[in-house]
C-alpha cells in the first residue's frame, strides 16, 4: 500500500463522461476518483453506498469486480494509453463492506506492444487486503 505521505495527482475524465465507474454524468454510477501516485500506481479512495449491496452491509461481487477492472484500466490510462479489458481474474480474500472508506490500488506490471497487463488490490481501513485482481488490457486506437 503507498505511504501516508504520497503525492496524489487528479485523473482528468473526459467531458460528458457516462462510464460505469468513474463517470461524474452518470448519476447512477459509481463515479469514482482516481489519482496517480509518484511510484506508477493509481489511486481512489471510494465509499460506495450500500445501494451497490448483494449481502446486507456488503458489496456485490460484479461490483467488487468493476472496481478493480476500473482501476487496472486507469493504470493503463496512466501511461496516456486507452485500453480495453481481454480478460482478468478476481480473488475474492474477505467481504467488502459498503458505506465505508475503502482504498483500491493498481497499477501496470507488464506490457509488451499493445498488451498491458495490470494488479489491483481493495484494501479497508486497516491496510487489510479484501480483494484482488489482474487482469490483460489490450490498447485500443483514439476515436
Amino acid at each position: 500500500m503507498t505511504g501516508d505521505k504520497e503525492h496524489l495527482t487528479p485523473l482528468a475524465h473526459a467531458a460528458h463522461n457516462r462510464c460505469f465507474g468513474c463517470g461524474s454524468d452518470n448519476p447512477t454510477g459509481l463515479q469514482l476518483e482516481f489519482f496517480s501516485a509518484a511510484d506508477g500506481a493509481v489511486v481512489t479512495s471510494p465509499v460506495v453506498p450500500d445501494a451497490f449491496d448483494g449481502h446486507p452491509g456488503y458489496l456485490h461481487g460484479g461490483i467488487i469486480a468493476t472496481l478493480l477492472d476500473e482501476a487496472m484500466s486507469k493504470s493503463v490510462r496512466v501511461l496516456g494509453k486507452s485500453a480495453m479489458t481481454r480478460k482478468m481474474e478476481v480473488e475474492y480474500l474477505r467481504p467488502v463492506p459498503s458505506g465505508v472508506a475503502l482504498r483500491i490500488e493498481a497499477r501496470v506490471v507488464r506490457y509488451e506492444a499493445r498488451k498491458h497487463w495490470s494488479e489491483a488490490n481493495i484494501f479497508d481501513a486497516q491496510g487489510h487486503t479484501l480483494a484482488k485482481a489482474n487482469g490483460l488490457f489490450i490498447e485500443i486506437p483514439p476515436r
